[in-house]
């Protein structure tokens, strides 16, 4: 019925005129066919009613005048005597003031009714944009993020990495020096050695995840198998990355967003949950992608619903940046059960 409405609204003035005058014609030939004893005059409003709301009030004015002649015309044809020639005015006079008050009510109603519109296109514009807005300070937060993050990687593994290596070399110097003297000492430092070797290793490994921004489509699988195994070295928990057969990813963009996905819900079992066991995984399932992190937790807080951290709003965030869904919710085996997927 709104699409006939609106179709109807978009017809030229000329066309919709003639329906009125069609129906009032129609009208007016059942009114002189079923005699003046019966009266059609409540009917004449429908085309009254229907030329002021789609053309005007002006036309509804012009409408009624029309109307009122063709329904006294109809019943002198129909064979209407009165007992004076005051009676068919006061009738006419009558059915036009009513005719008049209804047109008048049917305008009034089409301008409340076109200034809601108004009102209800401005506030959907500025929703819009104040939506856009959000949107784009979101987008700029996460990229600044993302810029930072890449900052860090790289002042780790520029600046720390390096610094543990001169460490290991003076180390190594050391131990020789030691060494060449046959003191006892030596062994004391080449366990320096080893100890700022392991620092190089981790310092690589928590710069690599860091700055893990911009990868190929491809190497998704592999950042999130080494995500699993640095968490494990780093934070001493089971964890562990599932994927039989690596799907076919989009785009950079949506690589991205799936390893910061995966590795801020790591991140938080690791914080809250205090699992003993962490499960990503990466699968294609018909035509989506699934990325999935299940933990063995202690879970969710009960107003978890209610209270959603600032994590958990930008993981939901990168996945609709991507197309995709997300969703979090209590693990049926206990812990926490995050799941991010896309279209493939």
């Amino acid at each position: 019925m709104t699409k006939f409405f609106q179709f109807l609204e978009r017809c030229p003035r000329v066309l919709l005129a003639f329906i009125g005058l069609a129906f009032l014609g129609l009208v007016g030939v059942i009114d002189w066919r079923t005699g003046f004893e019966i009266s059609f005059s409540v009917f004449y409003l429908l085309g009254i009613a229907f030329v002021t709301w789609f053309i005007g009030r002006p036309w509804g004015f012009a409408m009624a005048v029309l109307s009122v002649v063709v329904w006294q015309a109809g019943d002198f044809a129909a064979g209407a005597h009165y007992s004076s020639v005051f009676v068919p005015i006061w009738n006419v006079l009558i059915l036009a003031s009513f005719y008049f008050v209804a047109v008048l009510l049917v305008a009034n109603l089409r301008a409340s009714q076109k200034q809601l519109e108004e009102k209800v296109r401005q506030r959907t514009e500025s929703l819009t944009r104040e939506i856009t807005e959000r949107e784009r300070l979101e987008k700029e937060v996460i990229e600044v993020s993302e810029r930072e993050q890449r900052r860090i990687g790289h002042d780790l593994h520029d600046g720390l990495c390096q610094h543990w290596a001169a460490t290991a070399m003076a180390g190594q110097v050391l131990n020789e020096k030691l060494a060449a003297k046959s003191l006892s000492e030596a062994a004391d430092a080449r366990e320096i050695v080893k100890l700022a070797e392991n620092g190089i290793t981790l310092t690589r490994n928590l710069a690599h995840g860091i700055s893990a921004a911009g990868m190929e489509p491809e190497g998704l699988v592999t950042a999130l198998r080494e995500l699993a195994a640095n968490t494990s070295k780093i934070f001493k928990v089971r964890c562990v990355f599932e994927c039989e057969q690596p799907p076919a990813i989009a785009d950079t963009a949506a690589a991205t967003h799936l390893y910061r996905v995966a590795q801020e819900a790591v991140n938080n079992a690791v914080r809250h949950g205090k699992p003993g066991q962490i499960v990503v995984s990466l699968a294609e399932r018909k035509d989506r992608v699934e990325l999935t992190v299940e933990d063995d937790g202690t879970g969710l807080p009960e107003d978890w619903q209610k209270q959603r951290g600032l994590g958990t709003r930008i993981m939901a965030h990168r996945a609709a940046m991507i197309g995709g869904s997300f969703s979090i919710e209590p693990n049926p085996t206990g812990g926490t059960f995050v799941k991010c997927s896309l279209p493939r």
